[in-house]
């Protein structure tokens, strides 16, 4: 199968050419190579002439194409004719020489399979399951491996607001676990959410649908919403054995007063792609548990080493979460 790489990037030539130098090592190397910077500054395109990656197309886009859904649609115009895959990847990411190999070959595996997500193999501690010791209730476990449960998810619990779904499934009061509890097994998932930032799609599915222009600049959530609207078509999965680093550049990312109104308006958005009309019940559960989350976030302006960070990113929450009383998003 041929494959195209999109990286949509902006103001990281480090991180950019980090990423593509573990590019350069894979066992399977991408047809082609599309650089989609949204730089405000000449660095990134210097990094790219500096250094020879073949198949590689670069472009600088202007303030009508910049923020990160505008940029992968913009990338995906731009696919060549034979390209059967498109991969997206985040730029502050780092491959082991084997991602690609293993991502493409979850497409045979999986035929059924429209998208695929890699695995982000340092963000999580896991732990292989002893036969002479049982994981305790502040542990989380699944297919013989357990890590730590969050705090949050252990407080969730015990008020009847933590979910049963299976990791990379939405419940319907949204708030789920995400693909970061799968475990390094070697396995492939099958899921409804995975990270934009290690995802690949067929071409076919652009078609029918783009990223949305909903989520400017930063984008969160886009990813969720993207594969929520995708997973009406068909399959998605997520092969842990086509595995990756993240390292969280700080560069490029929104103030946290801005980041913390994303988490709850954006939140609120992609809950509504999966569920236009929830329930008394459901409604309830979904606010219980973003007041539960804004709490624990604000404590942590008394008890982290970043407190100004955790107070910015509350306020945001709360005025996020007030702004949905008179003006919610409207959704696409």
């Amino acid at each position: 199968m041929k494959f195209s790489l999109i990286i949509c990037t902006y103001m990281r030539p480090a991180s950019l050419l980090s990423l593509l130098s573990s590019v350069k090592l894979q066992t399977l190397y991408p047809n082609e190579i599309l650089i989609i910077d949204g730089s405000t500054n000449l660095d990134s395109e210097q990094i790219i002439k500096e250094n020879d990656f073949e198949n590689l197309k670069y472009y600088q886009v202007n303030d009508n194409n910049r923020g990160l859904t505008k940029q992968r649609n913009y990338g995906v115009d731009l696919v060549g004719a034979l390209i059967d895959v498109v991969c997206f990847l985040d730029d502050d990411i780092i491959l082991t020489n084997t991602y690609f190999e293993e991502l493409i070959a979850t497409y045979k595996t999986c035929p059924d399979a429209i998208a695929v997500g890699g695995y982000i193999s340092n963000e999580v501690q896991w732990k292989k399951i002893p036969n002479s010791n049982q994981p305790n209730n502040n542990e989380f476990c699944k297919d013989g491996w357990y890590r730590n449960e969050p705090s949050r998810f252990i407080l969730r619990k015990r008020l009847g607001l933590l979910t049963t779904n299976e990791p990379g499934f939405m419940p319907k009061f949204s708030h789920g676990r995400s693909v970061s509890f799968f475990p390094p097994s070697n396995r492939v998932y099958e899921t409804e959410l995975f990270m934009g930032g290690v995802a690949s799609y067929k071409i076919q599915v652009f078609k029918n649908l783009k990223f949305s222009s909903y989520f400017e600049g930063y984008g969160l959530y886009e990813d969720a919403d993207f594969c929520l609207r995708l997973s009406k078509f068909g399959k998605l999965y997520v092969n842990t054995l086509a595995k990756c680093k993240h390292y969280h550049n700080e560069s490029g990312r929104p103030n946290k007063f801005l980041y913390g109104k994303m988490v709850v308006r954006n939140g609120w958005y992609v809950w509504r792609v999966k569920y236009p009309n929830p329930s008394i019940n459901e409604r309830f559960k979904w606010n219980a548990t973003s007041f539960l989350l804004t709490i624990i976030r604000f404590t942590n302006t008394f008890s982290s080493d970043k407190k100004m960070e955790a107070f910015t990113e509350s306020l945001g929450r709360i005025v996020g979460w007030f702004t949905l009383i008179y003006n919610k998003p409207k959704v696409e």
